[in-house]
């Protein structure tokens, strides 16, 4: 089972580290890619991109599928669209990442991304580990 360990990252001037991950965000159908640091959100049923990342990736924003979804700032709209998620030589497969306007951190969430792992956050060291299960 490999372990793949991190730091905390500070992506801002001025905000605290957090558990921040470097992945690729791929439209396979496009081939198009981006480099990110995505936040661990453990709270977050789905992986969430902010919109702007869309037309990045070749995606139509407002052709993906529309729902609503329940957020710490109230309902907003999401729009999902096919993609993958790589992490040092890991992939995803082919998952449904949710594209959100006003959203302005990428989130990795648990059915899409976080339910493949398991996570260990080391606070006090400011460290986190992913695991590969059996």
């Amino acid at each position: 089972m490999p372990v793949l360990t991190y730091p905390f990252v500070t992506v801002r001037p001025g905000d605290i580290a957090r558990p921040y991950l470097p992945v690729i965000i791929s439209n396979p159908d496009l081939k198009k890619t981006i480099t990110v640091y995505a936040l661990i959100d453990t709270g977050a049923d789905e992986c969430a991109l902010p919109a702007s990342f869309a037309p990045v990736l070749g995606h139509r924003l407002e052709a993906g599928k529309e729902k609503k979804i329940n957020t710490g700032n109230g309902i907003t709209t999401a729009y999902g669209h096919s993609s993958t998620i790589e992490l040092d030589g890991f992939s995803t497969g082919l998952v449904t990442i949710d594209y959100m306007p006003n959203l302005p951190t990428p989130l990795l969430g648990y059915q899409s991304f976080l339910s493949r792992f398991i996570l260990n956050v080391n606070y006090p060291d400011k460290i986190f580990s992913l695991e590969y299960p059996d």
